[in-house]
């Protein structure tokens, strides 16, 4: 049987034959050249279908093993962590950037935790959500790290998943500026790289106690 090629990005489909690959779009934010090179190689390439997702990406399925090369090449990027035990998305809302109802810069901020940490291998998979109020709109609830914009500043939660054991995430920290938000977010990673084995996050503080964590976490 074939299987999935995590270098390559590519997650084998139904027919056990195709693959699909998922371009990365920092917080869902593309220009319409993207979106007319995306659909251009897509076509090239005989792709069954453009599948946007729920991490905010375009899926591009339906693609034969020998050509992923080719499709990488000619959009231009490298092979995007759609699979794998790393960050796996950034998922940010529009913020003040675009909304109306945005009460903090979800866009600003979740870019620059998409640059520094996408990709970034870890002992399981880990999900970051930007929201920049309290509409939620990225799911901070349901990710490992959760970050909600408020009047008076951030709300950073943590250990939220989906999936077959689902959790909400729990609130660690309120009223923090950006700074504070990407310094407590880079504490908690580089606990969870160098003290657990290959659960998720939440699992981790079902394990050891939210208090625990907290104060591993310097909180």
């Amino acid at each position: 049987m074939t299987k999935d090629i995590p270098e390559k990005g590519a997650i084998i489909q139904r027919d056990k034959e195709t693959f699909a690959i998922a371009p990365h779009i920092a917080g869902g934010i593309a220009s319409p050249d993207l979106l007319r090179k995306i659909a251009d190689v897509s076509e090239k390439y005989g792709a069954a279908a453009i599948k946007v997702t729920s991490a905010q990406r375009m899926a591009i399925v339906g693609l034969k093993e020998e050509d992923l090369d080719n499709v990488w090449e000619e959009l231009g990027m490298k092979p995007a962590a759609a699979i794998g035990l790393c960050v796996r998305s950034v998922k940010i809302c529009p913020g003040t950037t675009f909304c109306k109802r945005g009460q903090q810069d979800s866009v600003g901020l979740g870019l620059k935790l998409d640059e520094i940490y996408h990709g970034m291998e870890l002992p399981s998979k880990l999900k970051i959500g930007v929201s920049g109020c309290m509409n939620s709109c990225a799911e901070n609830a349901i990710k490992d790290i959760g970050i909600m914009g408020t009047p008076k500043g951030f709300t950073v939660m943590v250990g939220g998943s989906a999936g077959l054991r689902p959790r909400l995430a729990e609130v660690i920290a309120e009223e923090l500026d950006e700074e504070e938000v990407l310094a407590l977010v880079d504490k908690i990673i580089t606990y969870y790289k160098t003290h657990t084995k290959k659960h998720r996050l939440g699992r981790i503080i079902d394990d050891i106690g939210l208090d625990t964590f907290k104060k591993e976490v310097g909180l």
